[in-house]
């Protein structure tokens, strides 16, 4: 199972733990692999450095000076988030090529768009019984560092494994009919997807999600699952198709 951690379930350091137990009880049922952002964490470090921080369509405008930034947050972020999963090796994409990219736009600076995925490295993390912990950064074709979104990326990284992706929110899955807990919907189609942003019924908050999980299904995954990071048993759930909205094609 491919999980994407970050946002609201990084919030604080005991969040962060939870999640990363749930993570560990997980992987006594299949194999994982993580992938994850962190933007609170990108956020901090370049207010306290005086970099200035700007964003286009929901990416970080990223210029060679804030990559530097990005590249050193999440790094260390990953290194604690390894540690706190157990079991982990913490990598970014730039370690044995791990994510390749290309630029999406020279006007956002270092931003990719993944293109490549080292699956080959994974399975043999894997099969050696470790838990790849992977942050969102990837390396262009200069050979340096480009800041990549960790849904994509994620996303990206299920397509090439052909597994199924779980993708941890603050919300328990797609409503029909937000916040009312009974209309979260168990199963959606791509149809239903496209429909329900028509409609409306998907609110703009969600459509980023539900995007990434269409994007993934793109890239080979045979499932998408939006969850709530923020409660005990829910990831494992999810890998069942108990818990939040299983997205299929």
């Amino acid at each position: 199972m491919i999980v994407k951690y970050g946002g609201n379930a990084m919030k604080s350091l005991e969040l962060r733990r939870a999640v990363a137990a749930e993570i560990a009880a997980l992987r006594a049922l299949m194999p994982v692999v993580v992938v994850h952002g962190g933007g609170p964490v990108i956020e901090r470090e370049l207010t306290a450095r005086g970099v200035p921080s700007e964003f286009r369509a929901g990416l970080r405008v990223t210029p060679p000076e804030a990559m530097d930034v990005v590249e050193m947050a999440l790094s260390a972020l990953n290194k604690a988030l390894s540690q706190e999963v157990g079991q982990a090796v913490g990598l970014t994409g730039r370690d044995s090529a791990l994510l390749t990219a290309e630029v999406l736009d020279p006007a956002l600076g270092r931003v990719g768009r993944v293109t490549g995925v080292n699956a080959a490295l994974l399975r043999t993390l894997v099969g050696a019984g470790l838990t790849p912990v992977i942050a969102s950064v990837a390396v262009g074709a200069d050979g340096q560092a480009l800041n990549v979104n960790a849904d994509t990326a994620a996303g990206a990284v299920a397509g090439a494994l052909g597994e199924g992706i779980i993708f941890l929110t603050d919300v328990d899955g797609v409503y029909r009919a937000y916040p009312d807990p009974a209309s979260r919907a168990a199963h959606l189609t791509r149809a239903e997807v496209q429909e329900g942003i028509q409609a409306g019924w998907i609110a703009r908050g969600m459509i980023p999600k539900v995007q990434a999980a269409l994007d993934a299904l793109d890239r080979g995954a045979p499932f998408a699952t939006i969850a709530s990071g923020m409660g005990a048993g829910v990831l494992e759930a999810a890998a069942r198709g108990e818990a939040g909205t299983r997205i299929t094609a």
